[in-house]
């Protein structure tokens, strides 16, 4: 009797992969998806797209989300993304941090990050203002378009941002180009003053504030940011940074064990 050989190691790594870009597509595109159309937007054999839609399905990862075959994301990632914050005090500490700065300013606070490259909210804590102004969390957002961007890539040369940031990322929302000089030239300005604000150019009536987080080797690995109606950032300019550069202070170094784990 032949021995029953093991599957190769590269063909069960690449089936992990492929299965981790199809979360991964649902969570950009906020929306379900049937397996055609995911395959289409992964580049993944249709075959192999459906084995691996199966096989999440039976283990809850996915989940159906209507009589047509669309899927999206499964309760059993809810569960998995609970566990992880229960195991990680800074979550905790950074949501005690940004209740704080959201009641010292009554603003939307967040605390964000880089997603690859593309910028993205991890927390947040949504201001007393009666309107909604913020970033659903987890959305990925174009770099150029934000204040933190400015700051998590300061540590990078001119040249290494250039080529970091997909060149159509520098399309605003209402169709203008931003100049990608003078993209870099705020980025150098950001990193001397150790925080960026400007009117938003996303919409036409928020004003932008963000400081960084530093590492414990100086690096600035994330931020805490502001959202206000353009008038009373302005108005609050002075205040609304120094709650900001307290609040970063209180997780410097703390967020380079998350950052490890």
């Amino acid at each position: 009797m032949e021995p029953v050989r093991a599957e190769p190691t590269a063909k069960r790594s690449r089936g992990l992969e492929r299965a981790f870009e199809i979360l991964d597509f649902l969570r950009k595109s906020r929306e379900p998806a049937n397996p055609n159309e995911i395959a289409t937007h992964i580049k993944a054999p249709r075959s192999t797209v459906y084995e691996l839609v199966n096989l999440l399905l039976n283990l809850d990862v996915l989940e159906y989300s209507d009589n047509e075959g669309r899927v999206y994301l499964g309760r059993k990632l809810y569960f998995l993304g609970a566990a992880y914050e229960d195991h990680f005090d800074f979550m905790r500490e950074c949501d005690r941090v940004l209740e704080k700065v959201a009641e010292e300013t009554r603003e939307t606070a967040q605390f964000c990050m880089l997603d690859k490259n593309k910028y993205t909210v991890l927390r947040m804590h949504e201001g007393a203002r009666p309107f909604r102004i913020s970033s659903d969390i987890g959305q990925r957002v174009p770099i150029p378009w934000t204040a933190s961007g400015r700051l998590l890539l300061s540590h990078m040369s001119d040249e290494e941002i250039l080529a970091f940031i997909p060149p159509e990322d520098f399309q605003l929302a209402n169709g203008q180009w931003l100049d990608p000089q003078l993209f870099l030239n705020q980025v150098h300005a950001a990193r001397e003053a150790k925080a960026f604000t400007f009117d938003s150019i996303v919409d036409s009536f928020t004003h932008c504030f963000a400081v960084p987080v530093e590492s414990d080797d100086g690096t600035f690995c994330a931020t805490v940011c502001l959202i206000a109606p353009r008038e009373d950032g302005l108005r609050n300019h002075e205040r609304y940074l120094q709650s900001l550069h307290e609040a970063a202070a209180s997780l410097k170094g703390k967020v380079s064990q998350f950052k490890r784990n």
